[in-house]
């Protein structure tokens, strides 16, 4: 404590901001508030660290911890309290005053405020919220806000902040109840979930209060969102989306964000990853929570306990569509929009497109092409008044070869070997076909 006293808050903004950038869940859409004239700032749907908004601008807000003291000891954690680091800790004006001025300067549009647990969680969550409550009573700060809410903190405490805050999270950490009592000892799932359910209740009740009153305050307007940690505990693909899907459904989440485990410590209880984080694990993850959001797909669709892992070599639609091949190829001009979401290489915009083109006449693979569609994928499970781009064959395993291509920036082979026949002649005839592939390379 005598340290911190003499820190600058230059010090402080270091190591809490350091210490914050293990924490992926922090994106902001939904809200549009414009300043009224008197406050600083307004919240626009937009993203933050470096993300991209629903509006296409890529911003970002200062992501700091209140502090990085903790009383739990969670074996994955940097700031755990048996490590050795250098602590520090806000308070809450300096919080304020660091937001204003990064926002004067044009650095922001927004707060992402998480912290350590000090003394008890209902103390951290009150510092939290005197925080919030100072830059927009005090500063009239009007910007985008999301804080994290703690654990086991009093119930009233969560809903005050909840009328201040644009979005809020509560970190599930990872994925099943057992990986928590193993790494993460000091904390336990009914405690994680309660303000999760909480919070959800409140902005299920005030959207109705805000159809009978109009000036009612907003609570949570940006919803909520949650975390898991992926890779420090054995968990497969199937039961991470099984979580995930049941997190969407029980609980109204915005967004689950997957985050690949760093080995920040030694400790025995926790894997070794010889070839580093699970970036590519994590990837494909975001790529199948996508799939349960926006193309109407279901966990159990996607994987099974009979193959509970993607192929990380190529995109979880494409691993579906491969397994499926009974649907396709599907008929651009006939097939109806749902069918034509299932494509790999055709997105949600592509979709609504082929649908509304089509209506002025037939479509072809020109067509498809100046409308977005991702033809390097999608051709394969496509016809075009009843017609394939070029002479394909429905085969698991020569689609699969030309997929992977794809995925490594290697010019796909139409000559029909499959993946598993590769030999010193599989490019032989590549020549001849070099024509067909000039329009969608």
């Amino acid at each position: 404590m005598k340290e911190q006293e003499n820190m600058s808050i230059s010090e402080k903004l270091n190591i809490l901001a350091d210490a914050a950038k293990y924490d992926v869940s922090c994106s902001s859409s939904g809200v549009e508030r414009r300043g009224d004239g008197r406050g600083i700032g307004n919240s626009s749907r937009a993203g933050i660290c470096h993300s991209f908004g629903a509006d296409g601008r890529c911003i970002s807000l200062l992501k700091i911890l209140f502090t990085n003291e903790c009383i739990f000891d969670c074996k994955y954690c940097m700031n755990r309290k048996s490590n050795d680091v250098r602590r520090a800790c806000f308070t809450p004006e300096e919080v304020c005053n660091l937001t204003i001025q990064f926002y004067r300067r044009n650095y922001i549009e927004g707060l992402f405020l998480s912290s350590g647990i000090i003394n008890n969680p209902t103390y951290t969550m009150e510092q939290l919220y005197r925080t919030v409550y100072l830059l927009r009573t005090k500063y009239y700060f009007q910007g985008y806000i999301h804080v994290k809410a703690i654990p086991g903190a009093d119930a009233q405490i969560v809903e005050q902040m909840g009328l201040l805050a644009d979005r809020m999270s509560v970190n599930l950490e990872l994925p099943t109840a057992e990986g928590l009592s193993r790494l993460a000892p000091n904390k336990h799932r009914k405690n994680i979930l309660t303000p999760m359910r909480q919070i959800q209740q409140g902005i299920t009740q005030n959207k109705e209060e805000l159809m009978v009153y109009r000036h009612a305050k907003s609570f949570v307007p940006a919803g909520q969102s949650t975390q898991m940690i992926i890779g420090a505990t054995p968990e497969s693909d199937y039961q991470l989306l099984m979580v995930a899907e049941k997190l969407y459904q029980r609980f109204d989440l915005k967004r689950v964000y997957y985050s690949a485990f760093v080995n920040v410590n030694e400790d025995k209880d926790l894997p070794s990853l010889p070839g580093g984080p699970p970036l590519l694990r994590e990837h494909r993850l975001y790529q199948a929570d996508w799939l349960l959001r926006f193309y109407g797909f279901e966990a159990g669709e996607l994987l099974s306990e009979q193959k509970p892992n993607f192929n990380v070599l190529i995109d979880p639609k494409a691993d579906w569509a491969l397994r499926h091949l009974e649907y396709f190829p599907v008929e651009i001009n006939r097939a109806d929009y749902q069918t034509i979401l299932r494509v790999p290489g055709i997105g949600v915009k592509s979709a609504q497109r082929i649908v509304k083109a089509r209506r002025s006449g037939n479509l072809n693979f020109e067509h498809l092409k100046k409308i977005g569609v991702v033809l390097k994928r999608a051709l394969f499970f496509i016809t075009c008044n009843g017609k394939t781009m070029y002479p394909i064959r429905m085969n698991e395993d020569y689609i699969t070869r030309n997929l992977i291509s794809n995925e490594q920036g290697r010019r796909p082979s139409p000559d029909g070997l499959t993946y598993k026949q590769l030999s010193l002649f599989d490019d032989y005839h590549m020549g001849e076909e070099e024509s067909q592939w000039k329009s969608i390379i």
